[in-house]
C-alpha cells in the first residue's frame, strides 16, 4: 500500500508540475509618456515686418533675416519656421515652391490633408497642410494676399519622427499654427 501511495503521489506531482504552474509569458507592450499641456494663451506679435500675428505666450520668438522668424517651444523640442517673401509678380512660383515643400514629405507620410484658408476681409488666403505619419514635419501652411506678401510656416521636432510619440505636442503646435495663420494681418 505504501508503494501505491508513493507512486500515486509521484504521478500527481508530475501532473501538477507539468500542467499546474504553466503560465503564458507575454511581453509588455511599449508605452509612451502621457503628455498634457495647459491651455494656450496668445499674445500679439508686431515689429517692422509687413505683417502681424498672434502667437503662444509660452513660445520664444527670434527674428531672422528678411522678416523670417523661428518660434521655439523649448519644452517640446520643436520650432516653427516662418519665412516671408515679397510676391514681385511671381505668385505662381511661390505657390509651387510651397506646395512642393509639403509634398516632399509624401515618402514618409501616411496622408496629407489640405485645408484651404480664406479671409477676404483681411485679404489673407492660403492653405494649411496636416501631414500624418512619420514625416519630418507634421504641419505646414502658406498665406498670401496674392499681390505683395507671401508667408510660409512649418514645424519641426528635434526628435526621430515617430508620430505616435509626438502626437500630443504635434496637435498642440498645430493649433498654435492655425491660430497664427488665422490672426495674420498685412500692414
Amino acid at each position: 500500500m505504501l508503494k501505491k501511495t508513493i507512486a500515486f503521489a509521484a504521478v500527481l506531482s508530475i501532473v501538477f508540475m507539468t500542467f499546474g504552474c504553466k503560465e503564458d509569458v507575454l511581453p509588455k507592450p511599449s508605452g509612451y509618456l502621457r503628455l498634457d499641456y495647459h491651455e494656450a494663451k496668445y499674445m500679439a506679435f508686431e515689429n517692422q515686418c509687413p505683417f502681424t500675428f498672434e502667437m503662444n505666450a509660452d513660445a520664444v520668438i527670434k527674428g531672422e533675416k528678411d522678416c523670417g522668424f523661428t518660434i521655439t517651444y523649448p519644452k517640446m523640442k520643436a520650432t516653427i519656421y516662418l519665412t516671408y517673401k515679397p510676391v514681385n509678380q511671381d505668385i505662381n512660383t511661390l505657390l509651387r515652391d510651397a506646395q512642393k515643400l509639403t509634398y516632399e514629405h509624401v515618402i514618409k507620410a501616411d496622408d496629407i490633408l489640405e485645408q484651404p484658408f480664406l479671409n477676404p476681409n483681411k485679404k489673407v488666403y492660403g492653405m494649411f497642410y496636416q501631414v500624418e505619419g512619420n514625416a519630418a514635419t507634421n504641419s505646414q501652411f502658406y498665406v498670401t494676399d496674392s499681390t505683395k506678401h507671401f508667408v510660409t510656416g512649418s514645424v519641426y521636432f528635434y526628435a526621430k519622427p515617430n508620430f505616435d510619440s509626438i502626437m500630443p505636442a504635434a496637435s498642440y503646435i498645430k493649433n498654435d499654427m492655425q491660430r497664427l495663420m488665422e490672426t495674420l494681418k498685412w500692414k
